[in-house]
């Protein structure tokens, strides 16, 4: 029986995958069995995996290690954390956006982190302020630049070791980000549309990146545009942290949070507890999902 050896998959190749070993980091070609094809459970990137060598460069692989997570958008597996990048300017994103890339991500079961880029193009602390003042309460938001290399070391830290994937519409510098972390990685970067206000895609597949500190970023297909999962209205809040929090304290257990009495989320919300925003992209997704499931019927 040939020895087998173990490997991440960091990208496709046509209808092959290429796999790091894990021992000395030597990159093999390695093919799929039959069997992989048959069924619905194929290799993903990030997968860990089994393979034999047959040459000096090409692989086959035998097995498929046990999944810590898989995601859907990108097509990836074994994922540590989402690093969500938004701006303020050029493009400006809209906290509703932002909102519902936090209920993708939030749906995913991962750890999230946003970022936020492009400080050197703000005009006021204030605007700043004002974006903390509605997420820095749950989750960890770290202000950078990628033309300034601002808290860059910080984002070093936060990738160091693990396998995270970045969402995020395109424009916001993803791929700049990258760059200033690890230069050896040349992703091409786009000038932001002046006619359209947001950039052009700039990344085509998905593959892993290794950055020389240790650790991998999904490189994947840039996005502008959301599909909420397949969820039940009521369902929503369970993405949304404080409304979540706050739905234990409601008179109905079935609690909508729109126009039911004894809503401890809208007490929040009157008291400022609970930001105005944020309130706001609940209603106007749970709406969205609504009119989703009545077309399904």
């Amino acid at each position: 029986m040939s020895e087998r050896f173990r490997g991440i998959v960091v990208r496709f190749h046509g209808k092959t995958l290429i796999v790091k070993e894990e021992l000395d980091g030597k990159h093999f070609e390695c093919d799929m069995p039959g069997r992989f094809k048959r069924t619905k459970t194929k290799p993903l990137v990030g997968d860990i995996v089994e393979f034999t060598i047959e040459s000096e460069n090409k692989g086959i692989v035998q097995n498929i290690l046990n999944r810590r997570n898989e995601l859907s958008r990108p097509k990836i597996a074994s994922v540590d954390q989402v690093i969500l990048v938004t701006t303020l300017v050029k493009p400006e994103v809209s906290n509703y956006i932002v909102d519902k890339f936090l209920v993708l991500a939030e749906y995913s079961g991962l750890p999230i982190i946003i970022v936020l880029n492009k400080l050197d193009l703000l005009t006021s602390k204030d605007q700043l302020k004002e974006f903390s003042d509605v997420y820095s309460d749950y989750y960890t938001v770290i202000p950078t630049s990628a033309k300034t290399g601002e808290n860059l070391n910080l984002l070093i830290e936060i990738f160091r070791n693990k396998i995270s994937t970045m969402a995020g519409v395109t424009g916001v510098g993803k791929s700049s980000l990258l760059n200033g972390l690890n230069p050896g990685l040349k992703l091409k970067t786009t000038e932001i549309s002046q006619k359209l206000g947001r950039g052009k895609h700039t990344t085509t597949r998905s593959e892993l990146l290794e950055f020389n500190f240790g650790g991998y970023v999904a490189d994947t297909p840039g996005f502008s545009t959301l599909e909420l999962p397949d969820m039940k209205p009521e369902e929503l809040q369970d993405y949304f942290v404080e409304i979540r929090a706050a739905s234990e304290g409601c008179s109905f257990s079935n609690c909508s949070h729109i126009d039911e009495p004894g809503c401890h989320v809208k007490e929040l919300l009157n008291d400022h507890s609970i930001k105005k925003s944020r309130y706001n992209s609940y209603i106007k997704l749970y709406n969205e999902l609504k009119k989703k499931h009545r077309k399904k019927r």
